[in-house]
């Protein structure tokens, strides 16, 4: 991965950021020498995100197959949020 430092994005702004992302698809940002933020492309974000949600829908089927499930009216589930929270 690419690190661009918070001085580059002062004195170049986007022009290091689109050269940080040429030819990688993430760059980490770093602040007085630690590394605190990520930067994309918008394409590989929503790619990151839907892998994300394939993922949540496997662990989910997973979770059915599994029997680890509650059915029920949504008035139950309330019941069941605010008895856990307690």
């Amino acid at each position: 991965m690419s690190n661009l430092t918070a001085n580059d994005l002062k004195t170049r702004g986007i022009v290091a950021i689109e050269a940080a992302l040429s030819d990688r698809p993430e760059a980490i940002v770093s602040v007085r020498g630690k590394d605190r933020f990520v930067v994309m492309d918008i394409a590989h974000y929503h790619y990151l995100r839907e892998c994300e949600l394939d993922a949540a829908l496997a662990e989910t089927h997973a979770d059915v197959a599994a029997g680890r499930y509650v059915k029920g009216s949504a008035a139950d589930h309330v019941k069941r949020v605010k008895k856990s929270a307690v």
